[in-house]
């Protein structure tokens, strides 16, 4: 019949024509996205094969990911993965927590702030890792002293980024809930701090990658379990694939966590104007 089409008419056709468009669209924009990464691995293998640096100062990326896979398969990726993830999360979210709480009363409450301000301005440009060997000292070179230098690291962004967003809330929202008599909590908890949650969020997407960089140091330092103490023995016996893949296995995590607090912040901000528009990420 001629006014009907058949499944593999034309018709047929140009209805699944924008779907498969789509899907090329996006095919073309995620490999545009790793371009740059899948570049840098061909440029590793090609080097390392090359002969211009041996085998000790620059392993093939091929015998890398082997070396990745062995570990994966006998429990060590696994173990020392957990344990530094357990560390650097745990140091972020105390460090979260008590950061919002702190940076709420400096930005509301006249004597926190006179108290504080001087200590967060010294603070925040200094590198805490300095305090290491104290802490070692005071709290030895279990996971104490490693997520308290987690949570020193990680608190300072958090702070900041609390006082800023609070400070930074529309006068005419504030006004106008005062006028609608709104109490000096409900002022703080239903228009400040929600207003001032892209600024939060954006200093918790800083201290994420920094709570992870720091449980990395420490553990390098104090030894013992995880992807840092697992990078310091490899380099103690001239292991040059075990360091190397130690490298390839942080830089996939810090990715994946990074990507995982872009994706809860989209989650969090679909109230916000910035959701609406086209992300540059």
């Amino acid at each position: 019949m001629a006014g009907i089409d058949t499944p593999g008419g034309p018709l047929a056709e140009l209805a699944r024509e924008p779907s498969a468009y789509r899907w090329l669209r996006t095919a073309g924009w995620g490999f545009a996205r790793v371009f740059s990464l899948l570049a840098l691995a061909v440029a590793w293998e090609l080097a390392a094969r090359s002969g211009a640096f041996t085998p000790y100062m620059l392993p093939a990326l091929s015998a890398v990911l082997e070396r990745i896979w062995h570990d994966l398969v006998a429990g060590d990726l696994v173990l020392n993965t957990g344990v530094t993830l357990y560390r650097a999360l745990t140091g972020f979210l105390i460090g979260a927590v008590a950061g919002v709480a702190l940076g709420m009363a400096i930005s509301r409450n006249r004597f926190t702030h006179w108290f504080f301000d001087s200590i967060i301005s010294v603070g925040f440009p200094m590198p805490k890792i300095a305090f290491l060997p104290v802490v070692m000292l005071w709290l030895g070179v279990y996971d104490t002293s490693k997520i308290t230098m987690i949570v020193v690291e990680a608190i300072f962004p958090v702070v900041t980024a609390t006082i800023v967003g609070i400070r930074g809330v529309e006068r005419e929202l504030l006004w106008s809930a005062r006028n609608m008599g709104a109490t000096e909590r409900e002022l703080l908890w239903q228009i400040a701090l929600p207003a001032s949650l892209p600024q939060i969020i954006t200093g918790l997407q800083v201290a994420l990658p920094i709570a992870l960089i720091v449980a990395i140091v420490t553990e390098m330092f104090m030894g013992g379990y995880g992807l840092g103490g697992a990078m310091n023995t490899a380099s103690r016996f001239a292991d040059s694939r075990g360091v190397f893949a130690g490298i390839v296995e942080i830089a996939v995590i810090g990715y994946a966590l990074v990507k995982g607090m872009m994706v809860a912040r989209r989650r969090l901000l679909l109230w916000h104007q910035e959701a609406l528009a086209p992300s540059t990420v």
